[in-house]
């Protein structure tokens, strides 16, 4: 029979008198005593759980012998059923895109134009190491000119036309494949959304800023800082707005890193372009000679003003894009410029006091900090909504982001712009009825999706009594 290891152990037996032990031979010790232990420790310990990365992922872990343990390799999708039905819907939606773009008949049509006729005349240009002198229509950061010279590399095989599109069909792919990398539903709300912009994204070159934004948001999620500010950088010097996915870095050693490399790698491009080409700053006097776009949110105010009588203006073609002239139109542009400082100091004051960050908190911040820029500026062109399309899909990755009602505001707010253009847009230019209010209700999906997304920021990252939270 078993003896019993409480009356073994002289701790269980609280100062009670043991038997003596029977003598025993001399070449058989009598076992040493085992600790008594819980009857079960595996049925009575919660279960372990494993140390998780920043983006979610398993990371290596120490055992008590100091030995390191290598996490268990996720696989290359999160969910393998869901690879081959969102690639089929990406070949689908990006053929009948291609198709519309070949026949550009929808609408007031002439998207395409603005690769085989504006984008390859600045190639020409740019052949001749110099940026578009003059050009009013020039309005973009230095780093554009090597996206405008890309698809001149293959001129041997494709026209310039064809060689662009191709280019925006793989930026297009490499935003799908590392978004569905990255597991979520972010993967399925690009693939699906975009084709929602018909085929606009392919007759802009935004889709390339918009990859190194992704590809840079994605890198920080994943505490990669240097890199993903390095990709800022680079995306800024390409379109400005990319800078903004820094936002959200949190403060000290991540901040530093990340606002360094996009310096360092901004500062060495913009000095290769300096070295290589003329007239490289000449974009900024163009950009700021711009007034108030007939999209942007003072313009939808404008038009509706005019259609109850009470504003006499009209619409004019500048700095290639359709603009407001007439009373208040000043004023208007100048408020959007205000509000726009308004929005910088409001990320400055979240940035000074937030202090409970979450994972998810720098794609949070990222698409909130675009929101806001896009919502104040004198300027809200359709491609916009492919830069707040790729922020959201990037937060629907994210398990802990607050940004999935504002992230799927963009699906309806990308409809009603392909609505306003090109398929209603000379009754938009003309100030006709439904044309304003399609736009005017694209606007106001914008503001209430930036609206909803300050105060889901704030109330996540802010600490304090529910009073002040509210602010």
């Amino acid at each position: 029979m078993a003896t019993n290891r409480a009356e073994q152990d002289p701790e269980r037996t609280q100062g009670e008198a043991a038997p003596p032990p029977e003598p025993a031979p001399p070449l058989e010790p009598a076992p040493s005593p085992e600790p008594a232990g819980p009857p079960d420790r595996a049925a009575s310990a919660p279960a372990r759980r494993r140390s998780r990365g920043p983006d979610g992922r398993p990371v290596a872990e120490h055992t008590d012998r100091g030995k390191r343990v290598p996490p268990r390799r996720t696989p290359l999708f999160t969910d393998r059923t869901a690879v081959l039905p969102l690639a089929l819907v990406w070949l689908l939606t990006r053929g009948l895109m291609v198709v519309l773009l070949l026949r550009d008949n929808l609408g007031i049509g002439g998207v395409s134009r603005e690769v085989y006729a504006l984008y390859q005349h600045w190639y020409e240009v740019l052949a001749d190491r110099t940026f578009p002198p003059g050009d009013v229509t020039w309005q973009y950061p230095p780093g554009a000119g090597l996206v405008i010279l890309a698809p001149g590399s293959a001129s041997q095989l494709l026209s310039y036309f064809q060689a662009f599109v191709a280019l925006a069909l793989l930026a297009d792919a490499a935003i799908a494949f590392a978004l569905l990398r990255r597991g979520g539903g972010g993967a399925w709300l690009w693939v699906a959304g975009l084709p929602l912009l018909l085929h606009l994204p392919l007759a802009r070159y935004d889709l390339f800023p918009t990859a190194l934004a992704v590809f840079g948001l994605l890198a920080l999620l994943a505490g990669r800082n240097r890199l993903g500010g390095a990709l800022a950088g680079l995306g800024a010097m390409v379109k400005v707005w990319p800078l903004l996915i820094l936002a959200g870095l949190p403060r000290g050693r991540p901040s530093r890193r990340g606002w360094t490399s996009a310096l360092l790698a901004a500062g060495a491009l913009l000095l290769v372009l300096l070295w290589g080409y003329s007239h490289v700053g000449d974009f900024a006097e163009q950009q700021g000679g711009r007034g108030l776009q007939i999209e942007s949110l003072g313009g939808s105010a404008l038009a509706l003003a005019g259609l109850a009588g009470w504003w006499d203006g009209e619409v004019r073609y500048r700095f290639g894009a359709f603009e407001l002239a007439g009373p208040y139109t000043e004023t208007a542009a100048h408020a959007a410029l205000a509000l726009s400082a308004v929005a910088l100091g409001w990320l400055l004051l979240w940035r000074w006091r937030s202090w409970a960050w979450s994972p998810a908190t720098p794609a949070d911040a990222a698409l909130t900090a675009v929101l806001l820029f896009t919502v104040t500026s004198r300027v809200i062109s359709p491609q916009y909504l492919v830069w707040l399309l790729a922020l959201a899909a990037v937060c629907l990755t994210c398990r802990d982001s607050v940004m999935r009602r504002p992230a799927l505001l963009m699906a309806p707010a990308a409809a009603l712009t392909s609505l306003g253009y090109p398929i209603l847009y000379e009754d938009v230019i003309a100030l006709g009825p439904l044309g304003t209010v399609v736009v005017a209700l694209r606007n106001l999906v914008l503001l209430a999706a930036t609206a909803v997304a300050c105060r889901r920021l704030w109330l996540q990252t802010v600490p304090g009594p529910p009073s002040l939270k509210g602010l």
